[in-house]
């Protein structure tokens, strides 16, 4: 067994484990640990305990030390560069006349390194900005180009529910998302109602997708045969969540339906369902990037 803690860098990032090399720590302790990028100072979110030597990442490296009052002044002092450093590389970018948008700029705690965040249509030739940037700074320059979900997740704001995004808040990570999920639920594919801020498909419709995906395994789509108490007929319309089948049976008047629950019907000839048009499918794809 080994002995890990838990500790995240970001507000909403992903938790690496470390050694506590005979620390005990609480959660929200700060700590000083060298990572991939140099030394950093992060929260503790998992505190002591053990796990199977077989599941922790190799190699695994032994926590610095608790942060003093010396590392979190710094810490205060990097925001304040931070602010300071956005407003010169804007202000750079601008006089290279770059086709690119700053979203945020990072200190390492040791400042040994900045890194800037951007997002830009497509590839950037910043050769001269950097060289720029390294002039003024005296220290290592990082451009680092992002997508326009982890610019949602870096800059925040308010969904189309009215709260928080979710990316912003507890989402340390992006789930694949797809149009065949809004499909499968029954939502509308305009696009505007099933992408967030970020342009992109909403990140909730992951949260319910293995229920809808559950039911429709049990449930017949539009376009099935079936035959019902009252007589043989096509189904017309699902609801998954009620478990109700809108059917037109073959004895009725032309356009009647009669509603049946899933358990009351059997099915004859499974429908495909509703397809979308390649046009449809086009306006769509852009959708699902990340």
């Amino acid at each position: 067994m080994a002995e890990i803690i838990g500790v995240r860098f970001k507000n909403v990032g992903k938790i690496y484990y470390f050694d506590p090399d005979g620390n005990r720590l609480r959660q929200g302790d700060r700590v000083i640990v060298e990572t991939s990028r140099g030394v950093e100072c992060g929260e503790v979110m998992m505190v002591n305990r053990d796990i199977a030597e077989d599941a922790v990442p190799q190699p695994l490296k032994k926590l610095i030390r608790v942060a003093t009052k010396d590392d979190l002044r710094r810490l205060e002092d990097n925001a304040a560069k931070e602010k300071n450093a956005f407003q010169i590389c804007a202000r750079k970018i601008e006089a290279h006349k770059l086709e690119m948008k700053l979203v945020g700029v990072e200190y390492t705690f040791d400042n040994s390194k900045i890194l800037f965040y951007f997002t830009a249509d497509g590839r950037v030739d910043f050769r001269e900005l950097v060289k720029d940037l390294a002039s003024v700074f005296r220290t290592r320059i990082e451009l680092r180009q992002i997508g326009v979900r982890d610019e949602s997740k870096m800059l925040g704001g308010l969904g189309i529910c009215g709260r928080p995004f979710c990316c912003s808040t507890f989402l340390s990570g992006f789930q694949p998302v797809s149009i065949k999920m809004a499909k499968e639920q029954g939502l509308s594919l305009n696009p505007v109602k099933i992408s967030g801020t970020c342009g992109r498909l909403m990140c909730c419709l992951k949260y319910e997708q293995e229920a809808y995906s559950d039911l429709l395994r049990s449930t017949p789509p539009v376009g099935s045969l079936v035959s019902t108490p009252e007589g043989r007929g096509v189904v017309n319309e699902v609801n998954l969540l009620t478990g109700l089948l809108h059917v037109r049976l073959e004895n009725a008047a032309e356009g009647a339906t009669k509603t049946f629950r899933v358990k009351q019907v059997k099915v004859l000839r499974a429908g495909k369902g509703k397809r979308l048009s390649q046009e449809e499918l086009e306006k769509l794809k852009n959708l699902e990037k990340s």
